[in-house]
């Protein structure tokens, strides 16, 4: 949170307040990571990771105040992002500063989508799942361990996967996207007959050369709008 967050809570120590944060997940290198940054709120917190957030001003939304802070706090642009409301965490000391209820969203973006300085690597910059070893600010672990859950559970039962990936790939790329998230080993003939089924994919007319290896064929998911249908 800003300074003007400390401010905030002071003056509203008897009544509850609102904030918003954002759990933002990407895919690099085949690993899924959340975009993280340095909460500095001594005694507190001293330099330790977190999730972006801040208060919500009294003429924004929830959303609306969670992109302004995605773009504040990270530099990361929130049209490049897909967006949904995660759940609201009102747990009465989940802020040592005051009460303050939280309303989270989850967010994906692809990878090659962001621009260079979006990509950048700091101490809490982008950090992978596969090795998550420190505890975050606030009550953001869980934020973010119910985040990870529904992301889960979501891309088993809908096209979501298709907001983390490039705008073309190769099945090979999908398939590790899947098991970068669910964290497990997929039968790659079963998977890809299943996909093929579904019919969600659609074949591009051009292929990726992959060095010594056949060209892959390359493909996009059919439809932009996220649709409910059992992939996995």
């Amino acid at each position: 949170m800003e300074k003007s967050d400390n401010r905030g809570l002071k003056k509203n120590l008897r009544f509850a307040v609102l904030a918003s944060d954002v759990v933002l997940f990407s895919i690099n290198e085949e690993s899924l990571c959340v975009r993280l940054i340095s909460v500095n709120r001594p005694p507190y917190f001293v330099n330790k990771p977190g999730l972006p957030g801040g208060l919500i001003h009294p003429q924004e939304t929830a959303e609306k105040s969670t992109r302004r802070y995605l773009k504040e706090k990270t530099g990361i642009s929130p049209q490049k992002a897909y967006m949904e409301q995660l759940y609201t965490f009102s747990a009465v000391d989940r802020d040592p500063r005051g009460r303050v209820v939280a309303v989270a969203y989850m967010a994906l973006v692809p990878w090659n989508a962001l621009s260079g300085s979006e990509k950048n690597k700091n101490e809490y910059s982008w950090w992978s799942m596969a090795d998550k070893t420190h505890a975050l600010a606030y009550d953001h672990d869980k934020i973010l361990e119910l985040a990870l859950n529904r992301l889960r559970s979501r891309i088993r039962y809908t096209t979501l996967i298709s907001k983390l990936m490039p705008e073309e790939f190769t099945l090979t790329e999908l398939e590790k996207a899947y098991e970068s998230i669910l964290k497990t080993d997929l039968d790659k003939r079963n998977f890809r007959k299943k996909i093929s089924k579904l019919g969600i994919l659609k074949e591009l007319p051009r292929k990726r050369a992959g060095g010594r290896s056949r060209p892959a064929k390359l493909y996009k998911f059919s439809k932009n709008k996220v649709s409910e249908v059992e992939v996995l």
